[in-house]
């Protein structure tokens, strides 16, 4: 008697329904590798390659052909010129060649360079081995005949081709971990990530406790709600730009209102130049971030709050629970869920975020964040390597902090 059991594996209607996921599942996965990994693994293999911003542009020996001394009638002496030269500073190009359809109506008048010859209507250049920004003028010595005036031609009717071999620093095999050594090297780097850390920690928790603030106001009908969610709005609807720029006209140590303000209270005997000295400016681009990300808080907080149950907010009144009480045992227990995943977003937001604190300071006076960093080094510098290699090291970072909040966090909060 064989053995009967359920069925093992999956069945012919599973393993269809299971292509056709993948089917539909594909072109998601396509387009995520396009955009997401795809740039990912590029900053990556930038990071550990030789590169500074002028070897983007791949070495490529180019040429310019053009015939001086405007001769008029035939017999006039002329040049043929080839302006040569290496597209890249610092990549070598081998094995050089220079080959041209010679000009019809037109007589070699002179000597040839040594690297040339004339043959069967051609010109042939052997110009050997060009060094990073190589140039150099080709100038051969020419007399125009009645045939080039007849024919009415033009040296550039047959384009001169250069030819050469070179190894392009973005896909050869040259590696390097110079780029990390220079980041990590001296104490720049731990200041700059503490700068970070203070910056999206107290940014990210500000924001959200503001938002928390503005959600528990709202939560409640009364006249004019509509207008004050509007007005809480602003902030994130508004061009980064233009409230960039308006917090530092009313922050201006010369014409601000704000110092006008105070020093007529007494507050300050002086102006303070709020955006210009350490650890104010720092303190500043925080409670910037603070102000203007806290609406994105305050919708998700508002939303979740509509949805608990009025139940046993109005069980907690008969009770005779205090509205700190209610907030503390009732609400907040509701909303743990939502504040861990606000918490994980802004972080990773505010963590990357650049345009704030460069529009604001630059990067000056103690708010150099490692997102700044990154365009000091792959721009102002010039070095994409090293520019790469921070951006690697961002990612690191926020890879740790992703697997310490799921791994811990969440578990407390039973996500």
């Amino acid at each position: 008697m064989s053995d009967i059991g359920p069925p093992r594996g999956a069945g012919p209607l599973a393993r269809t329904e299971a292509r056709l996921a993948w089917g539909l599942l594909t072109p998601t996965i396509l387009a995520v590798s396009l955009v997401v990994i795809l740039p990912l693994l590029a900053v990556f293999w930038i990071s550990v390659k030789p590169v500074s911003l002028a070897d983007l542009r791949a070495p490529e020996a180019v040429v310019r052909e053009d015939l001086r001394g405007r001769p008029a009638a035939a017999g006039d002496e002329a040049t043929l010129r080839y302006r040569l030269r290496n597209s890249s500073p610092t990549s070598e190009i081998t094995g050089v060649t220079l080959t041209d359809i010679w000009p019809e109506g037109l007589t070699l008048a002179g000597d040839l360079d040594p690297r040339c010859e004339v043959a069967e209507g051609a010109l042939f250049c052997d110009l050997g081995d060009w060094e990073g920004g190589h140039r150099e003028t080709l100038n051969i010595p020419v007399v125009t005949e009645q045939a080039w005036f007849d024919t009415g031609a033009d040296v550039e009717d047959s384009p001169a081709k250069v030819d050469g071999k070179a190894s392009f620093v973005l896909t050869n095999g040259d590696f390097t971990m110079k780029n990390f050594v220079s980041v990590f090297d001296g104490g720049e780097f731990w200041s700059v990530l503490g700068v970070t850390l203070f910056y999206t920690i107290f940014g990210t928790v500000g924001a959200m406790i503001m938002g928390l603030f503005a959600a528990m106001l709202l939560n409640h009908s009364f006249k004019g709600q509509g207008i004050l969610r509007g007005l809480y709005l602003f902030p994130y609807v508004a061009p980064v730009i233009a409230v960039a720029f308006a917090w530092i006209l009313l922050f201006d140590p010369f014409s601000g209102s704000a110092n006008a303000l105070f020093v007529q209270m007494g507050l300050t005997d002086q102006a303070i130049n709020f955006f210009g000295e350490k650890p104010l400016a720092l303190l500043m681009v925080t409670a910037f971030e603070i102000w203007r990300y806290f609406p994105l808080s305050f919708l998700f907080i508002l939303a979740r709050m509509q949805s608990i149950p009025t139940d046993m907010y109005e069980a907690a009144d008969m009770d005779g629970a205090s509205p700190f009480q209610q907030f503390w045992y009732l609400s907040l227990p509701q909303l743990l869920g939502i504040l861990s995943v606000l918490f994980l977003l802004r972080f990773i937001w505010t963590f990357n975020k650049f345009d704030d604190i460069f529009l604001l300071t630059g990067g000056n006076a103690g708010t150099r964040v490692l997102t700044v960093n990154v365009y000091e080094q792959a721009f102002a510098v010039s070095n994409i390597g090293a520019g790469a290699a921070v951006a690697v090291v961002i990612f690191g970072c926020l890879l740790l902090f992703s697997v310490f909040f799921f791994k811990f966090m969440s578990k407390e909060e039973g996500l």
